[in-house]
């Protein structure tokens, strides 16, 4: 994560309190990347006539995905507001039911990138075989792929940054306030080693 982006390990509960309640059917799920913050949560289903077959459920399951996202458009857009102010991130929405999801209006962002002739030649089959539309479309599929298959290591490899992350919080920390201000006998010089060193209106409604 950039050194610039505000941290978001109490995103989760910064959203429980400032959430409505009733919202949802329990906590959120919450994805974050550098860009976007993605806040999906469950709703109660709507009670039908018995027997009612699956297309049934599925049509009055969309019906209250949508008379929730009209019904709260305001108040997402407030709360979206305030996230992004606090953590540095657009915010997005999106709704359950059961096996029904919908996201509302979410970050569609360039990624630039370089590619060899090789690669070229596996998007440009996708785009000949009518898999994707244009080159972009074939690698976003690529990805998407990608994250289908290997879903379980990229959450192993997440879990591995995160431990690592937590090891770097737990190390040591120079004291400024030590003897000597916390300068070496060089007069302070700096270590030769050392570096030295999203808008509210789119709130996804």
């Amino acid at each position: 994560m950039p050194a610039d982006l505000p941290g978001t390990d109490d995103l989760a509960s910064w959203l429980t309190g400032r959430l409505p309640d009733g919202w949802f059917v329990g906590a959120p799920s919450v994805t974050v990347d550098r860009e976007e913050i993605l806040v999906v949560g469950e709703l109660p289903a709507p009670t039908l006539d018995e027997g009612a077959d699956e297309a049934a459920h599925s049509a009055a399951a969309r019906g209250r995905i949508e008379r929730f996202r009209e019904e709260t458009r305001e108040e997402r857009i407030e709360v979206a507001r305030q996230a992004e102010h606090r953590y540095g991130r657009k915010v997005a929405w999106g709704a359950r039911i059961g096996d029904v999801e919908e996201l509302f209006t979410t970050l569609s962002v360039p990624v630039m990138t370089r590619l060899r002739q090789q690669e070229r030649l596996v998007l440009d089959t996708l785009v000949d075989a009518g898999v994707a539309r244009s080159r972009s479309d074939a690698l976003a599929w690529a990805v998407a792929l990608v994250g289908e298959h290997a879903g379980t290591w990229l959450e192993d490899l997440r879990g591995a940054m995160s431990a690592v992350d937590e090891l770097r919080a737990k190390g040591p920390v120079l004291d400024d306030d030590a003897p000597g201000g916390g300068q070496d006998d060089t007069g302070g010089a700096p270590d030769p080693g050392d570096g030295g060193g999203g808008d509210p209106t789119s709130a996804q409604g």
